[in-house]
């Protein structure tokens, strides 16, 4: 395959750290006004630009052999969804809620109907309609949330893909939209309990939602009283109301530490108190219910506990639930006479529910999985009541709710997750192995495979990974992946180090100084599969995106051989400039999970040491596919722009890298829209099965 490798141009330049030279002969695509780029796309670079779009048809025309594959891929996973699907409703104080999606247009209905039947359902809002509307492209929502009196409904709306969201204003009675509309919120919308008021973030000039502010219908925006302004940049805020509905909680938080704010939902007069000053790493959150505050922490407890207090007197605090080794203890669901809470330990969750009168509590087994995913949901808005929701799934298990009954443990299967096309879950066998890391961890990996196929070390596995954030990959249904799957490839998730599968240690050995373990927990895992015959050398696939992607980046350069093909989607590769770039969205916040190089040399030189982009060489790399979008303020367009350029010029393969940006409206995580989500499924899948020289 011969094809005109788009050429970037180079300026040579260099900088100097704590003594140390970086060079960069692509660091003039980071263009000063990088976040205007965000907002107006004309703000590109011409050169820039002119390399995205030669990229783009190269990718193109690289795809050019797999079109009928890929629509055959988009009709199989599209014939997986059940296109038109009702969800459970809710049963609010006057209206029973619910939201509706049909095979037409691909944004859902929000529906309500008066609780006695006496009228007919109405939809509240429909989002193939209000895109029309729109008139544009991209349609991204970011809340909808109807006041306390069902009269009024705010919703907000993201139409480039910046997560820059503008709230606008319904009156439900007439279907007509008020003339109060806010710019540049975070999306997410908090009513007072009067419903004459609802509370925003603003965000500041840097993508951060810093400013809580209140918004009295029908008055001008220019009036909106500020009710809480975080001082420290790398902080962000938001709003909640309590449970109970006596507070609102406003919190404020980074990566790592907490400090939350409450007052009485009936005050007049606006003055948060305090709950308990920060404290770095600590986080808690507040709630509450029946003169109660119970508080979910982490002090003395690194994976949790719940303590609590009466509201009238937060300084005596008494221990409800302690903390278990290694075990992560989840927040609480309160109905009047019951309490819900979830466990997990070696990243498998587990359902309790506590008797407030007795304290006693037992588990709640929904399925004879091993490794399953419980869950559970309030069905009303009325706490007096002993029903709630639990549900079910596994890798190979559809999701199945049920109406659960606390006090006569009578279980009713109220709504199962159907694949039109059909799926025999009998078929598949789900596994749960451990691989030990290089410094005698033991790395769990979640798989599911055909039974039939043989582990004869020929199979092919895609391994999935993350490992930041303390984000857990949860064993869960998806069913999309038997596009794969049943095409004989096992799909596999390693729960490395880095994100929170089992627990905060786990988080914190693979952060800042500790970053590696990341990478050295993935390289254990591929070699486990193929010691135990599930897969060969060169047998993988790499699956991950954002700061999923800098651990696709950083194996690429370590092990590549381990590769038959790369997906990095959105990818955090140039970890070094954005790290050494105070401005950005997310920058100064970050620094508590990679260091901050800017004033530490120690971090600045171990960062350097595994960033995907800085450690680009003159070696063979295995086939990728890197995505990225324009409007992307998470993770800049200019990473894998830059990667891609330094990589083809370093490397001594014949394999085919590939950069796809999307140039018109998409965010982070994507398009919008049903249809466009799976279509770059598609092709992801596509790109994985013509590496694996799979095509029908």
């Amino acid at each position: 395959l011969l094809m005109n490798i788009p050429k970037l141009k180079k300026i040579e330049s260099e900088k100097k750290y704590h003594g140390i030279v970086l060079k960069d002969d692509y660091s003039w695509v980071d263009q000063p006004n990088i976040l205007e780029v965000l907002k107006n796309p004309n703000k590109l670079l011409p050169d820039v630009r002119k390399y995205i779009e030669e990229n783009n048809s190269l990718t193109e025309s690289y795809f050019g052999d797999v079109k009928n594959l890929q629509k055959k891929l988009f009709n199989e996973i599209k014939s997986k969804i059940k296109l038109d699907d009702t969800s459970l409703k809710f049963k609010d104080k006057k209206y029973f809620y619910w939201v509706k999606t049909e095979t037409r247009g691909n944004y859902g209905k929000n529906i309500r109907q008066i609780i006695d039947g006496s009228k007919p359902e109405e939809v509240c809002f429909y989002g193939y309609l209000e895109k029309k509307k729109s008139g544009s492209d991209y349609f991204g929502l970011g809340s909808i949330s109807v006041s306390h009196c069902d009269k009024y409904m705010a919703y907000s709306l993201d139409l480039k893909g910046s997560e820059y969201y503008t709230i606008y204003l319904r009156d439900l009675n007439d279907n007509k939209n008020k003339k109060d509309i806010i710019e540049n919120t975070s999306g997410s919308i908090t009513w007072s309990l009067d419903s004459k008021s609802f509370f925003y973030s603003k965000l500041d000039k840097f993508h951060r939602p810093r400013q809580i502010y209140e918004h009295v219908i029908g008055t001008s925006i220019n009036n909106d009283k500020l009710i809480f302004e975080e001082k420290d940049e790398t902080f962000t805020c938001g709003i909640s109301l309590s449970s109970d509905e006596k507070f609102f909680i406003i919190s404020t938080s980074d990566h790592i530490t907490t400090e939350e704010y409450f007052f009485s939902s009936e005050t007049k007069v606006i003055k948060p108190t305090l709950f308990q000053k920060r404290e770095k790493d600590v986080r808690y959150s507040i709630d509450s219910w029946k003169e109660y505050f119970y508080i979910q922490t982490n002090k003395d407890a690194r994976d949790y506990k719940i303590l609590r207090c009466k509201t009238n007197n937060i300084n005596k605090l008494e221990e409800f639930i302690s903390s278990k080794k290694e075990t992560v203890i989840g927040g609480l669901e309160f109905l009047d006479d019951f309490i819900i809470r979830s466990e997990k330990s070696d990243a498998i969750s587990k359902l309790f529910i506590r008797k407030i009168k007795t304290n006693e509590e037992e588990e709640i087994k929904i399925s004879d999985e091993a490794i399953g995913c419980p869950g559970a949901s309030l069905m009303q808005k009325d706490k007096n009541t002993s029903k709630i929701r639990v549900s079910g799934e596994s890798m190979a298990i559809l999701v199945k709710m049920y109406e659960y009954d606390i006090l006569t443990k009578e279980k009713k299967l109220v709504k199962e997750v159907e694949i039109p096309s059909g799926h025999d879950p009998s078929k598949y066998n789900i596994e749960r192995i451990k691989a030990k890391s290089h410094d005698g961890r033991m790395i769990p990996i979640s798989l599911v495979s055909l039974k039939n196929s043989k582990q004869n070390g020929k199979s092919k596995v895609l391994l999935y990974a993350y490992g930041a954030y303390k984000h857990s990959i949860s064993p869960s249904f998806s069913a999309s992946r038997f596009c794969l799957v049943d095409r004989g490839i096992t799909f596999a998730i390693a729960h490395v180090r880095g994100g929170g599968d089992l627990g905060d240690v786990w988080h914190e050995e693979g952060k800042k100084k500790f970053k590696k373990n990341t990478f050295l927990d993935y390289i254990a895992c591929a070699h486990h599969l193929i010691d135990q015959r599930y897969t060969y050398k060169g047998g993988i696939c790499f699956y991950g995106g954002s700061a999923g992607g800098l651990t696709g980046g950083a194996l690429a350069n370590m092990e590549p051989g381990l590769f038959f093909s790369m997906l990095l989607l959105v990818p955090f590769v140039d970890t070094m400039t954005t790290m050494l770039n105070e401005k950005l969205p997310l920058t100064p916040a970050e620094w508590e999970l990679w260091g901050n190089p800017i004033k530490n040399k120690e971090y600045f030189e171990y960062i350097l040491s595994y960033a995907p982009y800085n450690n680009l060489d003159n070696k063979s790399y295995p086939s990728m596919l890197i995505t990225t979008s324009l409007f992307d303020n998470r993770v800049l367009y200019s990473e894998p722009v830059k990667y891609i350029a330094k990589l083809r010029d370093l490397k001594n393969d014949s394999n085919i890298q590939l950069v796809k940006c999307k140039m018109e409206a998409a965010g982070h995580g994507g398009m919008s829209g049903r249809d466009n989500a799976i279509k770059e499924l598609a092709e992801e899948y596509s790109f994985i099965l013509k590496n694996a020289k799979i095509f029908d």
